[in-house]
């Protein structure tokens, strides 16, 4: 069993919506973690932009997502909920890829009944695989969890509601044989307003989480309140740091662009302000020092005498 599919399922039992902002890399979860959640998401969209500069569109391979959940997971103390996309393959790849995301230690991860390649689940021209076929490959997974670890969470998505002839009650259909096929937790892809979320709520009979995309997909911005109310268990923000990362980056390197020393030191001052301390201690430096003393031969330390730069201890 996982440390973190146990925790992650302990936060799931409470009576509480479970709310878990997306990171796209080891930095920016390390600074979700700084801020303090219960969980944390890692994005499918924001791992393709910012490992291969693709966007959502089947470009990124398993086992680029299952080394970036897992420098993710190492990184951060909460468990990590890891987009896992359509399994990469048939069910016969479903196993594989289930056991490599235990293998990387996270907390759980969602598969979803879309076509290869797949592309993100709030943009036109997704299709998805015959329900018998989805619902197998969920039985697949379930079987690896049960033999593997059994308190890895299984999230099972479904995008049959945004196809060309979806609709809500095929999703619903589809998301209840996955959960009566083993899935621990039931994720209904796009619905489009508030009646369809209440909808879900009332006829999955499982677990659910809702995925908050914003302006960027075609599912409403709602309250959590009510979320909790229709009966979701978590909800995702997705893309929370990459859309976070990029304007914020491009103001900074516009500034940049018409004055470099001046932008530099705003910079320097906005990062100064900020309470995550600074970037050798975010970094981890201070434990670095803290193994070398532990580890390391006496003489080893010799080389901090007399030398120039940071210390990072005294930060």
């Amino acid at each position: 069993m996982t440390d973190s599919g146990t925790a992650l399922r302990e936060r799931l039992d409470r009576d509480e919506l479970l709310v878990c902002p997306g990171v796209h890399d080891p930095l920016t979860a390390g600074v979700a973690d700084a801020v303090g959640f219960d969980a944390i998401y890692m994005t499918g969209y924001g791992t393709s932009l910012s490992k291969t500069g693709y966007p959502d569109a089947g470009f990124i391979t398993m086992p680029e997502m299952i080394d970036n959940a897992a420098t993710i997971q190492e990184r951060i103390d909460v468990p990590l909920i890891a987009d896992a996309d359509n399994g990469y393959g048939n069910a016969t790849n479903v196993i594989r890829t289930v056991r490599e995301y235990i293998n990387a230690g996270v907390g759980a991860i969602h598969i979803e009944d879309q076509t290869f390649p797949k592309r993100c689940g709030h943009t036109k021209g997704r299709q998805v695989i015959p329900r018998e076929e989805a619902v197998g490959k969920i039985e697949a997974a379930a079987d690896v969890r049960d033999d593997r670890a059994e308190d890895f969470v299984l999230i099972a998505r479904t995008d049959a509601r945004g196809t060309g002839d979806g609709s809500l009650d095929e999703a619903i259909g589809r998301a209840n044989d996955f959960l009566e096929a083993g899935a621990d937790v039931a994720f209904v892809e796009g619905p489009t307003d508030e009646s369809e979320l209440e909808r879900i709520g009332r006829e999955v009979s499982g677990p659910l989480v809702y995925n908050f995309v914003g302006d960027l997909g075609s599912s409403p911005y709602v309250d959590l309140s009510s979320l909790d109310e229709w009966g979701f268990d978590l909800v995702i923000f997705p893309i929370a740091s990459t859309l976070s990362t990029i304007p914020n980056v491009h103001a900074d390197l516009s500034a940049f662009a018409d004055d470099p020393v001046g932008a530099m030191q705003a910079i320097d001052d906005e990062f100064n302000a900020q309470p995550v301390g600074s970037l050798h201690e975010f970094a981890g430096f201070p434990e670095v020092v803290d193994w070398e003393r532990q580890y390391l031969p006496d003489e080893e330390q010799d080389k901090y005498a007399g030398s120039l730069g940071d210390d990072p201890e005294s930060e």
